[in-house]
């Protein structure tokens, strides 16, 4: 067990430092580390499927089995810690024969569709199968078919490709506390399901699009609009899009460009190819919000003795209603950015243009699939993800790293400034926010305002782009 420096002693404790060999590599690591994290500081690939970074070990798919010490028996990097001296072997012709049968194994349960799968060269499993030369399996496959689900316009849920590896549960009820999922059934029936079979909207899902971040095969993934947006273009319909100038960087990963490639321009450019006729800075959107929950902050601080609560998605919302009903009072009333773009573009951008509402559709590019749910749903309005945008730009075969810059439409959002600015507390996810939450309830929270943003991380690498 690794040591730990303690908060109230002035002493520093040490930890004890392992030497170990992997590969025939020399390795010193401190005591605790995962054998599979020590061979990452040996530069020593080990394949892994289950795993991930952000999550507990559940060692279920078995693929970074290793020999240690010689012993018949393979043990999973991932789960267990180096010790003293041990002889770390990783690469050999039974351990590649086993990781063989095992991708074997998975594929016999899952569909054969790789070139229409919606993470096709994006796959995890279709990478290993790749790397370990399994082209086809001897065993029958017997995919178990589900159906696909749709859920809100936000999720789609296929679970014919669900390969068990349970980091969806994992992050719903770790990281976000949500619970909204979890497993079943034992043996071959294993799956992945809601409490009593729900659809997510009855479950306590938030919709925040962890699931699908951490998702390494295609049976979680944000849901494409791209095909309605193209329609409205078919159509002659007035398309305006509005989009932060940060998701840009996005766009370099899911280019596979080098940081810093794809510039706030060059979006704009790709953008207006596509056939919007205007393209809007989001900030400009966001700033009107800011400000006008300033206000409202102010207004309710002489009603209540309690923070105004705000999300980046109307998930929190449902968070708030789900677990905190006493604070739903709290939650602002002022829309998001989308729903005021939405409301400007249909009102005086189409008066402007002499335009029947109908005809025109509001598109927010957002830097997550937390964004694009809603409970109001408009056939006029979309919020689409850095990864659709990007699906979009790639079907129009535009470089986007040799466009020349572009610049944001100029709009007219009319924000009052107030100078007096309230005491904002920003959290990132909802495992924090709970901690927020309770510290409101108990008169410990001295914020005036709480933002709930609802990525564990920075949101522009997270649902909406590349999985992890």
């Amino acid at each position: 067990m690794s040591h730990q420096e303690g908060n109230c002693s002035s002493e520093t404790k040490t930890i004890k430092t392992v030497n170990l060999t992997i590969d025939g590599i020399p390795v010193s690591v401190p005591e605790g580390t995962k054998i599979l994290d020590a061979a990452k500081k040996a530069n020593v690939d080990i394949p892994i499927l289950c795993d991930h970074p952000d999550l507990c070990k559940r060692a279920l798919c078995r693929i970074c089995v290793v020999e240690a010490d010689g012993r018949g028996k393979l043990i999973a990097a991932c789960a267990n810690d180096v010790w003293e001296g041990v002889k770390i072997v990783t690469r050999n012709k039974r351990i590649a024969k086993i990781r063989r049968t095992i991708i074997e194994l998975i594929l016999a349960k899952h569909p054969q569709d790789c070139l229409s799968c919606v993470r096709n060269r994006n796959c995890e499993l279709q990478k290993l199968a790749l790397g370990y030369g399994v082209f086809k399996t001897p065993f029958k496959n017997e995919p178990v078919f589900w159906p696909v689900t749709t859920e809100c316009d936000t999720l789609d849920h296929d679970m014919s490709k669900c390969i068990k590896c349970c980091r969806c549960v994992d992050v719903c009820q770790e990281k976000q506390t949500i619970r909204a999922v979890n497993t079943s059934y034992r043996s071959h029936k294993f799956r992945i399901a809601t409490p009593y079979k729900q659809a997510m909207e009855e479950t306590p899902c938030v919709f925040c699009g962890q699931c699908a971040r951490v998702c390494p095969v295609g049976a979680i993934y944000e849901h494409d609009q791209t095909e309605e947006v193209q329609a409205a273009f078919t159509a002659g319909k007035k398309t305006i899009a509005q989009v932060l100038p940060s998701l840009a960087s996005a766009l370099d990963k899911e280019f596979s460009l080098p940081e810093g490639t794809v510039t706030t321009g060059k979006m704009i450019a790709a953008i207006k190819l596509l056939g919007f006729d205007k393209v809007y800075d989001a900030a400009n959107t966001v700033n009107a919000v800011n400000i006008d929950i300033s206000r409202e902050v102010q207004t309710k601080k002489e009603k209540q003795n309690k923070p105004t609560i705000s999300g980046c998605s109307e998930g929190v919302s449902r968070f708030i209603n789900n677990f905190y009903p006493e604070l739903a009072d709290c939650m602002t009333a002022v829309k998001n950015p989308r729903k005021i773009f939405a409301s400007i573009i249909k009102g005086s951008y189409a008066k402007e243009t002499r335009t029947e509402s109908s005809n025109v559709i509001s598109v927010s590019f957002v830097p997550c699939a937390a964004q694009k749910y809603t409970t109001q749903k408009d056939a006029s309005d979309f919020a689409l993800t850095s990864k659709e945008l990007a699906k979009m730009i790639k079907l129009a075969g535009v470089e986007i790293e040799n466009l020349a810059e572009a610049q944001f439409d100029a709009i007219n959002i009319n924000c009052n400034t107030d100078n007096s600015l309230p005491k904002k507390l920003t959290v990132y996810g909802f495992a924090e926010a709970r901690k927020t939450m309770e510290a409101i309830i108990k008169g410990e929270c001295d914020a005036d305002w709480v933002e709930i943003l609802s990525c564990p991380k920075d949101c522009v690498c997270s649902g909406g782009c590349q999985a992890d």
